[in-house]
């Protein structure tokens, strides 16, 4: 038999990682006979995807900074597309990235001659904002996986066949890191405090983020001397924070690499971060933390007038409360910032109450349950055994 073919697109460094868990429990369910080929970043590389083009072209977040890069954008929808009719694969399989992704398999869908099964791994946030995309990607798409308990019916009742396969964050090491040889690999005393400082894995929070974050730390440098910060990253933005953090004016860390990163929180007594899947990491590895975001203020404004949920961090939506301190936009400021930290940083009983309250996460995202990567792996054959 023919090995499968699977063409994957993920455009984020988050999607990277479903990408390379996906691929790695396809292998293993197929006996290694499998395929990929697709638009990744280096994890996804590192299973064997071949490459169409790096996911870091598509890393745009917005509607003022996508329409700078429509052009290109639209040229790359338009190949991405034609190389999938080209290859005929077993499946398409897109994970989040809706605006490329979406457009790719609805090409695919209108031009295929033979039927390619799409199937979409992270379910756009309908309860959050547009209700009506689920409407209207139950037209073209042949199954949807979940990776929160209460997304399916938002979709089943339109038609599309939806499966919770659990959150894959479950599945890195965060809650697990080994706090003292972080330490002392890095000659870092038991009683330094240490701040995790995370600003995205996108250009543009690091733009608008890291000047902002930089001026918090200052401020608690000031109040904290022994401060040191730990700062996480990713392969194509490596260089650029670590020039960044060079300049600061106390100890940064730069760490890259799942393992490290891990470490880093279980060494770490608080974090300052950009919100997006990183919050979901820190909750699982019980670190308090303070969540912040900016974007651009036209685009802030038409969000605003769709947005249904009062939080925009995942474990305040959950909780529904704001269990996690989070600052948006004109409330994201160097000030602000640091009086949160500080809290966490100073106060104890504070840090212990946000820790209490992030318990029930893991378990919510199917930690201890089942593996997501395989329960998504398993439900993408269930789709190519029935077509």
């Amino acid at each position: 038999m023919t090995a499968p073919v699977f063409f994957l697109i993920v455009g984020e460094a988050s999607g990277d990682i479903l990408g390379a868990r996906l691929m790695r429990a396809l292998r293993g369910r197929l006996g290694g006979a499998a395929r990929f080929v697709g638009i990744g970043g280096p994890l996804m590389q590192e299973e064997g995807l071949a490459l169409l083009f790096p996911h870091t072209e598509l890393m745009h977040f917005g509607v003022i900074e996508v329409l700078r890069h429509i052009p290109r954008l639209l040229k790359r929808i338009e190949q991405t597309a034609q190389e999938v009719l080209r290859l005929q694969p077993s499946a398409l399989i897109t994970i989040d990235s809706p605006d490329f992704c979406f457009r790719v398999a609805k090409r695919v869908k209108k031009r295929a001659r033979k039927k390619i099964p799409l199937i979409h791994y992270v379910a756009p946030t309908v309860w959050a904002w547009r209700a009506g995309r689920a409407k209207a990607i139950a037209q073209f798409l042949d199954h949807l996986l979940a990776v929160l308990p209460f997304e399916p019916p938002y979709f089943t009742r339109e038609g599309l066949a939806c499966t919770f396969v659990g959150h894959s964050v479950v599945e890195g090491g965060a809650g697990k890191g080994d706090a003292a040889a972080f330490r002392a690999q890095r000659g870092i005393a038991p009683d330094t405090p240490l701040l995790t400082v995370l600003f995205g894995s996108r250009t543009s929070e690091i733009s608008r983020l890291l000047p902002i974050f930089r001026e918090a730390v200052e401020i608690l440098h000031k109040k904290h001397p022994s401060l040191q910060t730990v700062v996480p990253t990713v392969p194509h933005l490596k260089n650029r924070v670590a020039a960044e953090v060079a300049t600061w004016g106390l100890p940064a860390h730069i760490v890259e690499g799942e393992q490290e990163k891990t470490d880093a929180f279980a060494a770490s007594r608080a974090a300052l971060a950009c919100s997006g899947t990183v919050a979901l990491e820190l909750a699982l590895a019980r670190l308090p933390s303070v969540i912040a975001y900016k974007i651009n203020g036209l685009t802030a404004l038409l969000y605003r007038r769709f947005i249904r949920v009062v939080y925009v961090n995942l474990i305040n939506i959950m909780h529904n409360q704001q269990v996690v301190p989070e600052f948006l936009q004109e409330d994201c400021v160097p000030e602000k910032l640091a009086q949160a930290v500080d809290v966490l940083l100073s106060d104890e009983t504070a840090r212990q109450e946000q820790i209490a309250k992030l318990a029930a996460t893991a378990e919510w995202l199917g930690q201890g349950r089942f593996v997501p990567s395989e329960r998504a792996a398993e439900t993408v054959l269930a789709v190519l055994e029935k077509k």
